[in-house]
């Protein structure tokens, strides 16, 4: 198990080997998603640029990927 702290001002420094593990660089970004309770880490170039929805998850509905499918 890996472990981090974080400080009174919730910053916590991201462990050697989670760094290497997912090949993260000074000045990438993080993106933080929620799932079952559980938050899953991973650059944001790792996110498709080519599904619109990926970065607008409050865009992620039935009716609009319907609305948009033929963008």
């Amino acid at each position: 198990m890996i472990t981090s702290r974080m400080t009174s001002k919730a910053q916590t420094t991201i462990p050697k080997a989670v760094r290497v593990a997912l090949g993260l660089a000074e000045g990438d970004t993080l993106v933080y998603d929620i799932v079952d309770g559980q938050v899953v880490l991973r650059r944001l170039s790792e996110i498709s640029v080519d599904d619109p929805f990926a970065l607008f998850d409050e865009w992620d509905g039935d009716a609009d990927r319907r609305a948009y499918a033929e963008l």
